[in-house]
């Protein structure tokens, strides 16, 4: 019998002012000699508080590139760190994600944005070579998110986390397509909890809101219920889909790349209009909630629209609504105007 097995995180703290907890938990889980990572500007925000709590090291990490993961790797050996406690945004978290799983170690994340649901799952998104690579990771063995903390980063962070979420309906459809017509492997309780994400975030995007902690709760709720629908799946199939491909192809092609939550969410508008869904849905819920719906909002050129569409299905081996061969150009501009992205 095949085994599956799944890894999710053994405590998850949701609150505001709770950064201090972070010496509590440490302790219940038993992990010792603490290396914070954090960038420069996480740091000032609640690096050095967690590290002046745990009274250890604290080390300064610039963007989510290999080289970086390198050198936190270096120091781990140096300094024999049994733990990393990663404060900061999605590269800090990635670098830090990527660095404890090769040296074995687990890893607390504290997220201070929530664009993203890679603050609780087991993928680390990394530049490597030029190119921005998903890597195999594993879960943070905790979270600790402090919403008075969250609430504070920029707007556009909060929405793009929304258009992150949003997209799993794309992301699951595709799963369900790859399980009928290549029998892949596919989780029904997964896809259910990312689903979940998903329409909560939909019912509830009038009520996101600047500022407030309520709406940063409800998406930060969101992205770690996503996390761990891929530690029960295995795999990033519950919530990575076409709409990610294209948002990858973006990343590559694009001369400035919007946030990945972002592209994520324009991404699903295309997808779930060519699955045949309610794409308007999709389109209005990323409307409301301040999020991008086309080329002009997200910042890129129609151009760079069409081009990422065409090259999507070529950016990993991963059936989709797409297929797995590169779209001609009228197909992709066709389809992009058709959905308004362009």
């Amino acid at each position: 019998m095949q085994i599956h097995e799944m890894e999710i995180p053994r405590k998850v703290l949701l609150g505001s002012h709770i950064l201090e907890k972070v010496k509590e938990v440490c302790k219940d889980l038993n992990l010792k000699d603490q290396l914070v990572i954090n960038d420069s500007l996480t740091k000032d925000i609640a690096g050095e508080t967690v590290s002046d709590s745990l009274k250890c090291e604290n080390s300064i990490v610039k963007n989510a590139e290999y080289k970086e993961v390198e050198k936190v790797i270096e120091y781990l050996k140096e300094n024999k760190n049994g733990s990393i406690i990663a404060v900061g945004g999605g590269s800090v978290i990635d670098i830090a994600k990527l660095a404890s799983f090769a040296e074995k170690i687990p890893f607390i994340s504290i997220p201070t944005t929530s664009s993203h649901d890679g603050i609780a799952s087991s993928r680390a998104s990394i530049v490597k070579d030029g190119k921005k690579t998903s890597f195999e990771a594993h879960s943070p063995i905790a979270i600790i998110a402090d919403i008075s903390v969250i609430v504070q980063a920029p707007y556009r962070f909060l929405a793009a986390g929304c258009g992150d979420l949003i997209a799993n309906y794309t992301a699951v459809k595709d799963w369900e397509l790859a399980y009928r017509l290549r029998n892949e492997y596919y989780s029904e309780y997964a896809a259910s909890l990312s689903l979940m994400s998903a329409k909560l975030m939909i019912e509830n995007a009038e009520v996101i809101k600047n500022g407030l902690e309520e709406s940063v709760r409800k998406v930060v709720k969101g992205l770690i219920s996503s996390g761990v629908a891929m530690s029960i799946a295995g795999s990033s199939r519950p919530a990575s889909g076409s709409e990610h491909l294209f948002s990858h192809a973006l990343d590559r092609i694009a001369k400035n790349p919007a946030l990945h939550g972002e592209q994520c969410g324009v991404g699903s508008i295309i997808m779930m209009y060519l699955h045949g869904g309610n794409w308007r849905e999709i389109r209005d819920a990323l409307k409301t909630v301040k999020a991008p719906t086309n080329s002009k909002e997200l910042g890129v050129s129609k151009e760079e629209i069409t081009e990422a569409l065409m090259i999507a299905p070529t950016i990993r081996k991963r059936y989709t609504i797409l297929g797995d061969k590169e779209l001609s150009r009228d197909v992709a501009h066709s389809i992009a105007k058709r959905t308004g992205v362009i």
